[in-house]
């Protein structure tokens, strides 16, 4: 999700509907606290993306406690450790899985953020954190570690069902995802990976025994997916897909929150690699992908959005 959970694109997926907690983009706790704008811009957050937590990472020798008092002083209703990151320049040098190989020391980690956190917020706050299966399967330590966060105050635990040699390849394992909330004695564990529709979620959740669920990657096609998702588990109907000019303009709008909340340049670049996800849940739109795909900046993509539904429009008149 690195590059793509944004402020505009969490305002898309509430608007949606369906959406409980959303989460910052990954902050790394140095540029927190050095204010790198570019850091700063990632965790911004308002009234209409609330409750948001914000995701932080760094290891044992990082301000992780710091920056985590600065992200309460800046708006966030959850403090998130990422232990789950398998991408090498977070997993291999400052944090994410890299956390999953010395537990003794990231329990003790955690703790120091726990009190830190408790003390700032004066109990307001919750931390959680994010977690793989372990670095490979000879090291499976997610239902160990996720009981000893448990006994040093973490408040919850999300579970990605991937080991982080696997990166995103192969199956997530929601058995294994069912061991770790047998571990634990009473916090909720969220089930992560490999839900793609709204069956996924009954599925996850019925065959793990988790609390909840967080959608990540899929969203990024199908932000609808959250308020699909939540009616099939009140009433055990799906909500409808939407149709494609419904479709069209759901990108209409997250192209308007990126020209208000996102820098022209960065945002229009993310709307040409977006559209092609997009696309894949519309069936034969190739001619407005690649008009996208070419179109100068967002007001240009804006221009072809209106008239590609309007023409819709138009065809569908009697």
């Amino acid at each position: 999700m690195a590059g793509h959970c944004d402020l505009a694109f969490r305002i898309l997926c509430r608007e949606q509907g369906g959406v409980g907690l959303t989460s910052t983009d990954l902050l790394n706790c140095r540029a927190i606290l050095k204010g790198s704008p570019r850091t700063v811009e990632l965790a911004a957050t308002n009234g209409l993306d609330q409750p948001c937590g914000m995701q932080l990472y760094g290891n044992c020798d990082d301000p992780l406690p710091e920056a985590a008092l600065w992200a309460i002083d800046h708006g966030a209703q959850l403090i998130d450790i990422n232990m789950g990151c398998p991408v090498d320049k977070v997993a291999k040098k400052n944090g994410g899985s890299l956390l999953l190989c010395d537990p003794g020391s990231t329990v003790n980690l955690a703790e120091r953020i726990v009190r830190a956190v408790e003390r700032h917020s004066r109990g307001r706050v919750p931390v959680t954190a994010k977690v793989r299966l372990g670095w490979d399967r000879p090291r499976k330590v997610a239902p160990q570690l996720a009981r000893q966060l448990e006994q040093v105050g973490i408040a919850a635990v999300t579970v990605h069902g991937r080991y982080t040699e696997q990166m995103f390849s192969g199956e997530a394992d929601w058995n294994a995802i069912g061991e770790v909330v047998a571990a634990v004695d009473s916090i909720p564990i969220i089930g992560n990976g490999d839900v793609n529709e709204p069956e996924d979620v009954l599925d996850l959740m019925r065959i793990s025994g988790c609390a909840g669920v967080m959608i990540g990657r899929a969203s990024l096609r199908t932000p609808w997916l959250f308020r699909r998702a939540l009616a099939l588990l009140r009433s055990g109907t799906a909500a409808p897909e939407p149709t494609l000019l419904e479709k069209l303009a759901v990108v209409l709008r997250h192209i308007e929150l990126i020209e208000h909340y996102s820098d022209p340049h960065r945002g229009a670049e993310q709307m040409r690699k977006r559209i092609s996800w997009y696309g894949k849940t519309m069936g034969h739109v190739k001619p407005l992908k690649e008009a996208i795909r070419t179109a100068p900046d967002l007001p240009a993509m804006r221009g072809t959005l209106v008239a590609t539904m309007e023409a819709l429009n138009t065809a569908e008149v009697p």
